[in-house]
């Protein structure tokens, strides 16, 4: 089940971008054991999505038989995953030395915002911080106004949980030929940086400036951009090239030559509010049966409730529903190696003695564990 099947990896719980990386490589057939806090035993929910498809077990990671238990699954792990500031996991007794030297193939993953060196290394933050950072918030938001935040999802996700995720596999693919592990430094800052190379290059060729909504792709052309209709739901538009501009135009019943010349940036505002008044004539559900499944590159914009329902997404099954609770599917998919949810999300601790029974602690060792309080079932 799943391109990762067969490959091990412990995840010390975390917040976040750590948790999604983790949901992304059990999603993909990985055994990822999610390594959580004693003082957590008990905690999270059905509803915690991205915990999803792996095992928990709850541990205190300060008594010394609890980390020793840690560092036994460690040495028969393929990665380990963890998102803690710099210097914690070290002081935990789990630093990359130590688990190295437990397990020379191993790939440790480190997910953080700022990452494991520079000035800020140290200091709290979000993703509002990280993606500030690196360019990428300035560019987001309305013409004259202040920057807005894109969810969490540059930073954390985008920039930080499917990269460390990248790496992690690197580093497996590239340890099973040299029989080395390594160190992965996932910053957000870096990660969010690496998502703006298109903008960057954009702004290196002229073809980009810094004011927020006047670029192409930043709602400041009319033919990219999202239209209010006349029920308040609105519709996007991605008209880029020239063919689907054209129709477009032809769809909208506009022959202005006013609209001819796409590229001039100096009459988009101008073509903007005449689109604006043409996509309030009518409803969105109108708009969508004129415009959808034709090249003018239109899709209505969805809500959360109603994104589930589409036909596009019923057919390919871009949403679950696992235990009643609605969730993306894994993505992406595999033609021979199909990608599946392997459970719902764990509650902490929920499988303790289980999970060490199957990597190989005896009765005797977990019952001492037990007793000891370094465990919890």
């Amino acid at each position: 089940m799943g391109p990762l099947k067969g490959i091990k990896i412990v995840e010390i719980a975390g917040i976040g971008p750590g948790p999604f990386c983790a949901m992304m490589l059990a999603d993909m057939g990985a055994e990822v054991i999610r390594v959580d806090r004693l003082s957590a035993k008990g905690a999270g929910s059905r509803t915690d999505v991205y915990l999803r498809g792996r095992r928990s077990i709850a541990v205190d990671l300060k008594h010394p038989a609890g980390v020793e238990a840690v560092l036994r699954l460690i040495e028969q792990a393929d990665a380990l995953v963890e998102g803690f500031r710099p210097g914690v996991m070290e002081r935990l007794g789990l630093g990359p030395e130590r688990c190295l030297e437990r397990n020379p193939r191993l790939v440790y993953g480190r997910m953080t915002g700022w990452g494991q060196t520079g000035p800020l290394k140290d200091v709290a933050g979000h993703d509002i911080n990280y993606i500030a950072l690196s360019g990428a918030l300035h560019a987001i938001g309305h013409r004259g106004e202040k920057p807005v935040p894109p969810l969490n999802l540059l930073g954390d996700f985008g920039g930080g949980g499917m990269m460390l995720a990248f790496g992690i596999v690197c580093g497996i693919l590239e340890a099973r030929q040299s029989g080395k592990g390594q160190v992965i430094d996932a910053a957000m800052t870096d990660g969010s940086a690496a998502l703006m190379a298109i903008i960057y290059q954009m702004k290196a060729a002229g073809r980009w400036n810094n004011h927020r909504e006047s670029n192409m792709l930043d709602g400041g052309a009319h033919f990219y951009d999202a239209y209010e209709c006349a029920d308040g739901k609105y519709v996007a538009i991605g008209s880029i090239e020239p063919q689907f501009y054209a129709l477009l135009l032809e769809t909208l019943g506009i022959d202005d030559p006013a609209f001819q010349n796409q590229m001039d940036a100096r009459r988009w505002p101008e073509l903007k509010a005449r689109l604006s008044a043409v996509f309030k004539s009518r409803t969105r559900d109108e708009w969508c049966a004129v415009m959808e499944g034709t090249d003018v590159c239109f899709a209505p914009v969805l809500d959360l409730d109603e994104a589930p329902r589409h036909a596009h997404n019923v057919a390919r099954g871009t949403f679950v529903e696992i235990e009643g609770v609605t969730q993306p599917a894994p993505a992406p998919r595999f033609s021979r190696t199909a990608p599946a949810i392997q459970s719902p999300p764990a509650i902490a601790g929920e499988h303790t003695e289980e999970v060490l029974a199957d990597w190989g602690f005896s009765a005797d060792e977990i019952g001492a564990l037990k007793h000891n309080g370094a465990i919890r079932s």
